[in-house]
């Protein structure tokens, strides 16, 4: 059954969790703010450089993530596949690791240390993350690179399932393989989103077998051509709900599934994340009736960088518009309700259409208001 969110914005409603942090270091940096009970971070756990097929060095990836504003990054190269091996032949599949963390040094950003498993299918490329050595990952038997992984620390997740390269109908679908790692508990994530793409049988996938929804770049070239920054776009990234931030924090939000993935101005996640996101986003700063009219305007502030598009199933009409109301991203909108009398307080349900649940289904939320005299 799907639930509504009641959002009692007051100084009451939210109060401040002892570390609040800060996403606003650049102007384009991605921001959105610390939930009720957790950190929000910011992170893109797969990316490339030059030391597998990506086409830059390690310190541009870096530079990136600190125009980005993220908490927390990735290198995850390919452990198999080494296509720059005639120009840049380092055995050490640690080594872009090393740099980053290195050049990250001065800035407040966790480099975290990863590697890609790259195979057919199954069970198809995996990233693992928070790993101790990634040479160590390199055996002829997937499951055993699964299985020292998951002695290394490491948070495992499935890219890409939905990849044409390997499934050419582009559905995502558990191989048995897949369903074998997840029952020995040696598979954690799976990417719902990925580069371009986003997928609803992946999402269902993680829905159906409890896995954690990521959202990643997987960024070969310049993420600013890729994803058209300078347009006003973003990078695919995850956002992770922590109790702080450390690396140990992060992954125990991770390995208990606290995640949306932010995707072309589209959340996704698991119901009980997404509301949260949504609910530290959204505060109504005023309300109040026109004179002695039944019209309220109601003005609500969006501290986020996504613009909800929210479909209005209150049974109020608005003189604002026809339904359809647009909160733009960090900036308040009014909005002009027809109550047909005065009330004190007045609840407002909306459709949140670009903050999915599941493959059909949208966050439903309910804005408590009440009424200034």
């Amino acid at each position: 059954m799907k639930t509504t969110t009641c959002l009692l914005f007051s100084l009451f409603c939210f109060p401040l969790l002892a570390q609040q942090h800060q996403h606003h270091s650049h102007e384009r940096g991605i921001h959105f703010p610390d939930t009720r009970d957790y950190l929000t971070l910011i992170v893109d756990l797969h990316s490339h450089s030059v030391f597998s097929d990506g086409s830059v060095w390690p310190d541009i990836r870096i530079q990136e993530a600190v125009r980005d504003s993220l908490d927390a990054f990735s290198f995850t190269e390919h452990l198999e596949y080494q296509p720059h091996a005639a120009d840049i032949p380092h055995p050490d599949r640690n080594r872009a690791h090393d740099l980053g963390e290195e050049l990250a040094r001065p800035y407040d950003l966790m480099v975290i240390r990863g590697a890609e498993i790259t195979r057919s299918l199954p069970p198809g490329h995996t990233n693992a993350v928070f790993i101790e050595d990634a040479n160590k990952l390199i055996v002829d038997d997937p499951m055993e690179a699964f299985l020292e992984a998951n002695r290394q620390g490491g948070f495992t997740f499935w890219n890409h399932p939905n990849w044409v390269a390997q499934r050419k109908d582009g559905v995502a679908e558990l191989t048995p393989m897949h369903r074998e790692l997840i029952d020995k508990g040696l598979l954690h994530g799976i990417e719902v989103v990925n580069d371009l793409t986003i997928s609803k049988e992946a999402l269902q996938v993680a829905l159906d077998n409890d896995l954690t929804i990521m959202g990643t770049s997987d960024v070969h070239g310049l993420v600013d051509w890729q994803y058209h920054v300078h347009e006003g776009g973003h990078r695919p990234v995850t956002l992770v709900l922590a109790e702080e931030k450390n690396q140990a924090s992060l992954k125990a939000a991770l390995m208990a599934g606290r995640t949306v993935a932010w995707f072309q101005n589209t959340l996704v996640g698991k119901e009980e994340h997404l509301k949260a996101v949504v609910e530290a986003s959204l505060s109504v700063e005023d309300a109040a009736y026109r004179g002695p009219s039944s019209v309220i305007d109601i003005t609500i502030h969006n501290e986020s960088d996504c613009e909800y598009i929210l479909e209005n199933t209150s049974g109020y009409s608005l003189q604002s518009d026809l339904g359809l109301i647009e909160l733009h991203p960090n900036a308040s909108t009014t909005i002009q309700v027809m109550t047909l009398r005065q009330l004190a307080s007045v609840d407002l349900k909306f459709k949140v259409l670009n903050a999915v649940t599941a493959p059909e289904e949208r966050l439903e939320i309910t804005l408590s208001v009440k009424a200034d005299n």
